[in-house]
């Protein structure tokens, strides 16, 4: 009886968790350099406004840089990490790449699909972060060819806070018309040393239909958000990719980006 209860009380916790709020984070502290150097860089599947449940990622699929149309395989150089959410630590991946030249820096994410329980469907969410070297612009509104994906219309390294980032929600390259799409701000700011969220968070969510906000994209698979605040903030669009099935289970296959606004 006793199991049964406790079974009971974890599938009404995991059915309370805002499993459509789940992030892919790909996170450096800054985005635009001007002299080069070492980028490190955390890997984390989690909740990032509340810095909530943060869920145990397996070995990634894909992870690749694309700098002046030079694709370079960073997939060994991945290490296993613990990342300490405010409510439990989840395994993820921590690595660094060093900037030898101007330019934009694609880094791009394949994930390996993570089963939701309280849903009983995977989730693989690929996700770009653009680095930029020089302020000299060069790949970052390319196409990567990813099975989902968005790709930027504005530069998502230099965008002032309170201006628009636009993108195109894209499947296997052609645009998704009005693709559903989370929007999320990092509230709790990571620890790169310690490999944790910092406990204060940066705003109160009046609501919680404050903590994800939900866009459409319009009919060409085109979406703006005006950012109001500095820091970081995810973009996830939500399956859109072309695979729907893994494990004989549904799949959510959904593209993310991350975007850095910058106080003025």
């Amino acid at each position: 009886m006793k199991k049964i209860v406790l079974l009971s009380l974890f599938a009404l916790f995991a059915a309370a968790l805002p499993a459509s709020a789940h992030f892919q984070m790909l996170y450096t502290p800054q985005t635009i350099l001007d002299k080069g150097g070492e980028v490190p860089l955390k890997l984390v599947f989690t909740h990032p406004f509340e810095a909530g449940h943060t869920m145990d990622m397996g070995s990634p699929q894909e992870f690749f840089v694309v700098n002046k149309e030079k694709k370079t395989d960073l997939l060994k150089t991945l290490k296993p990490i613990t990342w300490t959410s405010l409510e439990n630590k989840g395994k993820a991946f921590e690595t660094s790449f060093k900037l030898k030249g101007m330019g934009d820096y694609v880094f791009c994410l394949v994930p390996a699909p993570y089963l939701e329980k309280a849903e009983d469907v995977y989730i693989q969410q690929i996700t770009k972060l653009i680095v930029n070297n020089g302020s000299l612009p060069t790949d970052w509104d390319a196409d990567m060819g990813l099975k989902a994906e968005i790709v930027p219309l504005d530069k998502p390294y230099a965008i002032w806070a309170g201006g628009v980032f636009r993108g195109v929600v894209k499947s296997e390259g052609k645009p998704v018309p009005f693709a559903e799409i989370e929007v999320e701000y990092m509230n709790h700011k990571p620890d790169m040393k310690k490999n944790v969220f910092d406990k204060k968070a940066m705003v109160e969510a009046p609501h919680d239909a404050f903590v994800t906000l939900t866009i459409k994209a319009d009919a060409n698979g085109t979406f703006a958000f005006a950012m109001p605040k500095a820091g970081w903030w995810g973009f996830a669009a939500l399956g859109v990719g072309p695979d729907t099935e893994f494990e004989g289970k549904e799949l959510s296959q959904d593209a993310v980006i991350w975007v850095q606004a910058t106080k003025m």
